[in-house]
């Protein structure tokens, strides 16, 4: 347990971001689902749209530290790969 006041103050700083981080990826991942259902549909237009949605949710949870630059950008870069394959 926290000792000092700061230590204490940090603690409650972590737990209110925690909250928030587990929100935002939990956003994230309802987003990418949306996209990966609408592959397994089949609809192009409708993967499209929901990876249009999607990709600036990834960049911005990379803006926010809640995912790495590189693993939001790969992550749009597999979905977008899977996207364009549904359309050849």
């Amino acid at each position: 347990m926290a000792n000092t006041t700061s230590a204490k103050k940090a603690t409650r700083k972590i737990a209110r971001r925690t909250e928030i981080n587990k929100s935002r990826r939990s956003r994230v991942r309802n987003f990418i689902r949306k996209v990966e259902e609408a592959i397994a549909s089949g609809d192009a237009a409708q993967a499209q749209a929901a990876l249009q949605a999607a990709q600036p949710e990834l960049q911005r949870a990379a803006t926010k530290g809640v995912l790495h630059r590189n693993t939001a950008s790969r992550k749009v870069s597999r979905l977008a790969n899977r996207v364009k394959a549904l359309n050849a």
